[in-house]
This record gives structure tokens, C-alpha cells and sequence, in this order.
């Protein structure tokens, strides 16, 4: 068994390998080769892959997901892709959209032609719920229609419709997978929960966009790779799965949370304007993966924030040059 993960120095693309290599997915214990192809822009980091780096059957390659020649080498004898690289943070989509399109977009219909003229057994496309747009109440499930309101967003609906039509066009054995926000050790520090627990750690505020009330719902990072996996070994082509965590919280909610971890009071949130298009609310119904694929979340979110928490305290010297990188490259 050979696979390639793109996107595999991120935060999500590396706990997966990391659990791949480590055994946690029996199905792929026979692994030959896990290739992690990842361009290693600001948000990637090959030191997420530290743990496993001495790992014979790892192979890391930095690339471009647009570079067609590297592809078609790297793509030879592939049992499965799994697909995370994707730009994804939608304050900079926002104020520039052109790498968001370029790498979500043009780089992941790369990806699908070579997955195609190499035969490739299985692609899976990890995507997002933010593709569905904002809902008022009830969950999404997976035919509602794409109503993304982000240029990130946007983006990644049109991946996921190439990722369909490479299915229905040319027979690719395409599976789709859209997620809740995620959490969880390694994540770069500009996500909100990240950047909120520096901030902190810091003695800084914390800035909670408008009026609080956006709605999400939490996914740990171990939650959603188990997700994916499930779908790598028995997601049925063509089919799209939503992967959530089950827990809802407003933005407001998640802040107060994390406000008591550190045992720190309301005088540390900082009201900031709204975000552009700010989706109101995220909500997905991820009955199809738990009754076809045995897929529950397992870990409890307050267990996972206060171990998110001890993770970032005890790995300063991950994140500080992070945070300070991402800032430059702002």
C-alpha cells in the first residue's frame, strides 16, 4: 500500500499521517510508503512531521499540487490520495484571493488528471462545511446546495464540483469529506482557538469578531482524521460525507470556555468588527458517515480543549516563530 497525502505537514495532513504511521488505522497497517507532498507555505511546517520523520516508509517531497510534471511522477503506483493542501483562512481570502483559487482550485484539478492517468484506487477530497453556506437551524446534510459566502469558501465548492465531475467523467474512485471547524495540537496560530490560547498565554486580549453569536460546530483534529480514514478504506465512490463533532458553540461560548481554563475573566476579550460575510451559523448532519462507516466522535470537547490548552503551553517553542511568521507574512 502506497499513499500520498498532500497537505501533510499541516496541522490536519500531519496528525494524519502521524496516526498513519503510528498504527492507529489498522486497515493500512501493511504500509509500504506514505509520500507527503506539501509546499511548505507560511501555515506548513515539516517539524509537524517531527515525530515520525525517522520512519523508513515516510517519504516527504516538497511541491506545488500545480506542478503537473511532479505530479505525474510522484503519482505512479498510488494505491490512494488523500487530498488535504488547500489555502483555508478566510481573513486572508478576504484580503486576497488569487492564491486561494490557484492552489483550492487549479492545483486540485491537477491532482484529479494525474490521479486519473496514473489509475489511482482511491481519492479522497477533504473539504469543508463552509462550502454550504450559513444556516439558520437544522444541520446541513450532504445534497444541500453549495452556498459559500468566502472566497475560501468559494474556492473550495469549486474543488469539490471537479471532484464530482472526475468521478462522473472519467470514473475516478473520488470520495469528498466535509468537516466542522477543527482544534486540536499543531494548528497554526492564527485560527481562533490557537490564537486565542497564545494570546492569553501572552497576556494579551483575545479578539472576539462583532457581536459573539456566530455559531460553529467543534470537531477534534484525531476525530476528523478518523473520519477520513473510514472513508479511505470503505467511503463508497462519488459519495460525499460530512465528518462533525457534535458540539455547538457560539463564538461567545467558546471564548468564555477558554477564558476559564486560565482562569481569566471577561476583561480579556477585546471586541473587534465583524469579519466581511461572516457566516452566522454552521451546522452538519453526519448521520450518513455514522450509519454507512461506524464513524463517532469520540473525544469530549472539554477533555480535548484542556489538553489543546496543555499542548500549547508545553510547546512554546512551536509556536512563538509561527505566530511571528504569520504576522510577516500578513
Amino acid at each position: 500500500m502506497r499513499i500520498l497525502v498532500t497537505g501533510g505537514a499541516g496541522f490536519i495532513g500531519s496528525h494524519y499521517v502521524r496516526q498513519l504511521l503510528g498504527g492507529a488505522y489498522p486497515a493500512h497497517a501493511e504500509l509500504a510508503e506514505v509520500i507527503v507532498l506539501d509546499k511548505l507555505t507560511y501555515a506548513g511546517n515539516e517539524e509537524n512531521l517531527a515525530p515520525v520523520a525517522e520512519d523508513p516508509r515516510l517519504r516527504f517531497v516538497r511541491g506545488d499540487i500545480c506542478d503537473r510534471e511532479l505530479l505525474g511522477d510522484l503519482l505512479r503506483g498510488i494505491d490512494v490520495v488523500v487530498h488535504f493542501a488547500a489555502e483555508t483562512h478566510v481573513d486572508r481570502s478576504i484580503t486576497g484571493s488569487d492564491a486561494f483559487v490557484t492552489t483550492n482550485v487549479v492545483g486540485t484539478n491537477a491532482l484529479l488528471q494525474a490521479a486519473v492517468d496514473a489509475g489511482v484506487g482511491k481519492f479522497v477530497h477533504v473539504s469543508t462545511d463552509e462550502v454550504y453556506g450559513s444556516i439558520d437551524s437544522g444541520s446541513w446534510p450532504e445534497g444541500h446546495a453549495l452556498e459559500p459566502n468566502s472566497p475560501y469558501s468559494a474556492a473550495k465548492a469549486g474543488s469539490d464540483l471537479l471532484a464530482r465531475a472526475y468521478y462522473r467523467t472519467h470514473g475516478l474512485p473520488v470520495c469528498i469529506t466535509r468537516c466542522s471547524n477543527n482544534y486540536g495540537p499543531y494548528q497554526f496560530p492564527e485560527k481562533v482557538l490557537p490564537l486565542f490560547i497564545t494570546n492569553l498565554m501572552e497576556g494579551k486580549r483575545v479578539p472576539l469578531y462583532g457581536d459573539g453569536m456566530n455559531v460553529r460546530d467543534w470537531l477534534h483534529v484525531d476525530d476528523h482524521c478518523r473520519g477520513v480514514q473510514l472513508v479511505a478504506e470503505s467511503g463508497r465512490a462519488g459519495e460525499i460525507y460530512n465528518i462533525g463533532g457534535g458540539i455547538e458553540l457560539t463564538n461567545a461560548e467558546l471564548t468564555e470556555r477558554l477564558l476559564a481554563e486560565f482562569e481569566l475573566g471577561a476583561d480579556m476579550i477585546e471586541h473587534v468588527p465583524d469579519r466581511k460575510g461572516h457566516d452566522r451559523r454552521y451546522s452538519v448532519d453526519h448521520s450518513k458517515i455514522v450509519t454507512e462507516l461506524g464513524y463517532a466522535p469520540r473525544v469530549d470537547f472539554a477533555t480535548g480543549l484542556r489538553e489543546t490548552v496543555r499542548w500549547y503551553r508545553e510547546n512554546r517553542a512551536w509556536w512563538e516563530p509561527l505566530k511571528k511568521r504569520a504576522a510577516v507574512a500578513r
